[in-house]
């Protein structure tokens, strides 16, 4: 049979699956073989082909809203999966679960008694000018006093293996319905790999996640109703919404379906108004009241502020947590784990300057040419600057808008990310990716095993976004260490 990794080439990055050209790590030694006595790229084809089609069945979707030539698209997947080890994973539950500690703590602190502002440890104006800071809820007491409740922490490796953050996702992290539609594609098209992995399951998300959205309910309510609440049809990620919901058996409903009245929430039914106490909100702070943030917003419901602050409906996430996931507040996690836990963060940050320190924004601005700028109120790979792959008249317009608004960026250097396999065209090359994990914080902290591998799909590029040309592939969770080989059984695609 013909080896489909004979011409693959590592390029001195650090990569998943190869130790070495031709040397496959020790957990990807069962996928190896098994995609060696595939009959040449034209099966791996075959079985893309069955994949791509699959999501185009299901409807897995996304939304570019800068493409003018149509702006639903099937979200791209990649065959070959990226593989965990048992031991790697529990290293990063560890350090996900600290973070996920030390970020609830320092919404508490912020939004209470502030002692990490009184003491220095994080500046008071980094905290008053972000964007996505509430004042008016400083002092207000909160659904079990749990600030923030999911957390999409993207994780990147570096040159040498080590997983660094990358940044966190607090308000609204979108993509754990691509995790789960990856992992059913993979069931078709490589059942018995799968199972001869003993690949730890993803498919309890969504009654987690319902059972947190029930835990933040009113203590009094008996059988408390949860929405998902979504801004429409339009939006990019109304796929997973809807997925969402569909998988909890909850309802999903735009603000037009929300009403308020004495500052409690009603979800409007044709035999009337139904009390609604829990929702799962998919959208940002500034457009969920009317009358509270945007005034010009047709997207939320006049009247919800009140009514949560009242502690009359519970919003997951909770109004304000987006100031955690501010990237200038990022570079002040490291410390919040040391002043809240006392302890040294077990999953380091990426180094990064902030372009609002005048020590930091002078060596932002002689190097920008090597640096990836971001804005701190961006997401989705927008805003951003790749220093290397950027012309001159990109990096000039960056630094302009640096010098007008300092408070605005951060920069961090170029990473050489991590590569995975993956089906270019009719070969197989290498392409950097990244992992988002799905952490969820109600009665206990519950981490999903594996997460959102992202991958740079466009040869060379260092943006996994989906938004930016970049695609998903299944990750694997190893159940426990088994290196033993184990012989690799043919397959066929399930129909």
């Amino acid at each position: 049979m013909p080896d489909l990794f004979a011409a693959y080439d590592t390029d001195k990055f650090y990569d998943e699956m190869f130790a070495a050209p031709g040397r496959p790590r020790p957990h990807y030694e069962r996928l190896h073989e098994r995609f060696c006595q595939m009959e040449g790229i034209s099966d791996l084809l075959t079985r893309q082909r069955t994949a791509d089609q699959t999501f185009i069945n299901r409807g897995v979707t996304f939304t570019v809203y800068s493409d003018n030539k149509g702006t639903e698209k099937i979200f791209p997947f990649d065959l070959i999966p990226r593989i965990i080890p048992a031991h790697e994973w529990a290293r990063l539950e560890a350090g996900l679960r600290q973070r996920m500690e030390a970020l609830n703590l320092f919404l508490a602190d912020i939004y209470g008694p502030q002692k990490i502002l009184r003491e220095g440890v994080v500046p008071r104006e980094m905290v008053e000018t972000s964007k996505a800071f509430r004042p008016e809820l400083v002092g207000v007491p909160i659904a079990r006093g749990l600030h923030v409740h999911i957390n999409g922490t993207d994780l990147v490796r570096d040159q040498h293996g080590d997983y660094r953050v990358l940044e966190d996702n607090l308000r609204t992290p979108s993509g754990v319905s691509y995790v789960l539609e990856d992992r059913q594609v993979m069931k078709r098209v490589f059942p018995n790999l799968l199972r001869d992995y003993r690949v730890r399951p993803v498919e309890t998300y969504p009654s987690d996640l319902l059972s947190l959205l029930l835990h933040l309910a009113p203590a009094h309510v008996p059988e408390p109703t949860v929405v998902l609440l979504t801004p429409g049809v339009y939006n990019s990620a109304y796929f997973e919404h809807s997925f969402l919901a569909r998988q909890m058996g909850i309802e999903i409903v735009e603000g037009g379906d929300l009403v308020v009245e004495n500052d409690r929430v009603f979800m409007k039914r044709t035999d009337g108004l139904a009390p609604v106490h829990v929702i799962y909100r998919r959208i940002d702070d500034d457009y969920l009241d009317p009358l509270a943030f945007n005034p010009n917003s047709l997207l939320g419901v006049p009247g919800l502020f009140e009514a949560y602050r009242k502690g009359n409906v519970a919003l997951c996430n909770p109004i304000g947590t987006g100031v955690a996931d501010d990237k200038a507040m990022y570079h002040f996690v490291p410390k919040m784990i040391r002043f809240y836990l006392g302890q040294d963060a077990l999953l380091p940050n990426v180094d990064t300057y902030l372009s609002g320190d005048a020590k930091d924004r002078a060596y932002i601005l002689e190097h920008l040419e090597q640096l990836v700028v971001k804005c701190v109120d961006e997401a989705g790979g927008y805003g951003m600057l790749v220093g290397p792959h950027s012309t001159r008249a990109q990096i000039e317009e960056f630094r302009q808008k640096i010098v007008a608004h300092p408070r605005k960026f951060i920069a961090q250097p170029t990473l050489g990310l991590s590569r995975c396999p993956a089906l270019c065209g009719d070969s197989i090359e290498g392409r950097h990716i990244d992992l988002r994990p799905y952490i969820l914080n109600g009665e206990s902290i519950k981490i999903m095993p594996g997460g959102l591998t992202r991958v740079a799909l466009r040869k060379g590029s260092l943006v996994v976004n989906s938004s930016q040309g970049g695609g998903s592939k299944d990750t694997w969770v190893l159940a426990a260490e088994d290196q033993e080989a184990t012989p690799a059984v043919p397959e066929r695609i399930i129909v």
